[in-house]
């Protein structure tokens, strides 16, 4: 694990105290926690998304030469 420091409010701070106390957790805990529901919250921008899709980009080789353009009737034809 990282050591990170945060400053908290004193209302933020006394809310957390009680939480963790109610739960028997401990306040790191709780914050750590909060930011793994946080982080997989968040959605990735759509640059990340361009940036993925074009990483595969001439990744893969087909035995077909118009694989991209008959896809649909060779799936049809495998299925």
């Amino acid at each position: 694990m990282v050591r990170t420091q945060i400053q908290l409010t004193e209302e933020q701070a006394d809310k957390l105290r009680t939480i963790a106390m109610e739960n028997h957790e401990s306040i790191a805990s709780l914050i750590r926690s909060a930011i793994d529901q946080f982080i997989s919250s968040k959605k990735p921008s759509r640059s990340s998304l361009y940036r993925q899709a074009i990483s595969v980009v001439g990744k893969y080789k087909a035995d077909k030469d118009d694989i991209s353009i008959e896809h649909d009737r060779y799936l049809d034809e495998d299925y």
